[in-house]
């Protein structure tokens, strides 16, 4: 669908949608548990749909409960397909996870999923004691488990959600597994599994993040989880009310219990100059002179879109580095919001692992998600803080924050 953003003040409170990172990874572990687990305030994004829909595929029982999510783990696979949707984590976590059903399966995807490579698993799996076969290197995946663990060396340089899905996998392995990794980018993220496999009962030991030990033969337990707020999300809430808010906008709800490595968000605010208050539960923040800033977004990379679009708005260039981390997302990312920002009038480079923006007076156009919901996100900042937009493939959003127009026009953005 189409969607034209106009400009406009925003002003209230709303409340920051519920993370999918954390959803994705605790539906895992509820899974990997023989008992009931209750998930409260579960996010609802097209991700978290499709792996709890996995879940269920391969034995799991989800009771909607109203304000949680009953689930009763344990493998029981109910058909030899399983599809992930466009869910990258999805696809890097769940292929272990699912291997260890012991059942052969075929993991299918759609999108953008279908060009980005997997091929690591045609040797990981097999060193584990399973077998895997991918389309050279791409999906549909075809794995056969369980893995008994052992010994593997891991390059994390491209994604640490490989990584997430070993460490969810084989504390379940009959043996000890030990996994040395190279290269590791956003160490969060695995701050954020290593947490979560600690509140379901599973303990793992890592020297610096290069060699990860796993003991086998460990049993997830059931728990009890709130669902945190999500700072991806709440990164394009707080950046629309850094440009497009008079007399500020409140983001409730991100007072949270596990790492994010998107809550830097607030860092980068900092840096350009952003007035930014905390209160009880969440952050006030409104609009304000604001100045060109550098960021290091390699651990974060989801934050280009929002930091990039924040940066539009500053006075003088901005500096984001890390796109190397951007080639394998929904879109190619960096030259995704090169080429986009270009329609708006704002000139992006490309140097290095640099992303160099350039501020300018936002031009009226049309501008393409590519199928990105951060893409979307971003085109809308830069409508409601400058000129008309008109957003190509608006609905690009439903697969990490579906209510996101709905919250912008609850603070006063105007669509049509």
């Amino acid at each position: 669908m189409n969607l034209t953003v106009h400009p406009s003040d925003l002003s209230g409170n709303i409340f920051a949608p519920r993370s999918k990172s954390v959803m994705q990874r605790a539906l895992a572990a509820s899974l990997l548990s023989q008992e009931v687990s209750k998930l409260y305030m579960p996010c609802e994004s097209l991700d978290c749909i499709h792996v709890g829909e996995m879940i269920v595929q391969l034995g799991a029982t989800i009771k909607d409960e109203g304000d949680h999510l009953s689930i009763h783990g344990g493998f029981n696979p109910q058909g030899k397909e399983l599809f992930v949707g466009e869910s990258g984590l999805g696809v890097r976590m769940m292929t272990p996870v699912a291997a260890m059903s012991g059942s052969a399966l075929t993991i299918q995807g759609e999108g953008s999923l279908l060009t980005r490579p997997i091929g690591v698993f045609d040797n990981l799996i097999p060193a584990l004691g399973g077998s895997c076969s991918t389309n050279d290197g791409l999906m549909p995946i075809q794995i056969q488990g369980p893995l008994t663990g052992g010994e593997i060396k891991m390059d994390g340089s491209m994604s640490s959600q490989f990584l997430t899905g070993m460490l969810m996998a084989l504390p379940t392995a009959s043996n000890d597994s030990v996994i040395e990794v190279s290269n590791l980018k956003s160490k969060p993220y695995i701050d954020l599994t290593i947490e979560i496999l600690n509140e379901f009962g599973i303990e793992i030991q890592h020297d610096n993040y290069q060699k990860f030990r796993i003991p086998g033969g460990q049993t997830y337990r059931g728990t009890e989880l709130d669902i945190d707020g999500d700072w991806s999300g709440a990164a394009f809430l707080l950046v629309a009310g850094a440009v497009a808010s008079r007399d500020g906008i409140v983001v409730d709800g991100l007072q949270n219990q596990f790492t994010q490595a998107d809550e830097s968000i607030k860092g980068a605010l900092m840096f350009a100059g952003a007035k930014l208050t905390y209160q009880e539960d969440g952050i006030k923040i409104l609009a304000h002179k604001l100045k060109g800033f550098n960021f290091d977004a390699t651990d974060c990379p989801d934050l280009f879109p929002p930091l990039a679009a924040l940066a539009a708005f500053c006075n003088g260039k901005s500096t984001i580095t890390g796109i190397s981390r951007l080639e394998h997302k929904e879109s190619n990312r960096a030259l995704a919001i090169k080429e986009e920002f270009a329609k708006a009038g704002i000139n992006v480079e490309l140097v290095g692992d640099n992303m160099i923006i350039h501020p300018s007076a936002i031009q009226a156009c049309t501008m393409s998600s590519r199928n990105d919901h951060r893409m979307a996100m971003a085109a809308t900042i830069l409508g409601l803080a400058g000129k008309t937009i008109e957003i190509e493939g608006a609905e690009a959003i439903g697969k990490s924050y579906p209510l996101f127009y709905d919250d912008i026009e609850d603070l006063g953005g105007r669509f049509k």
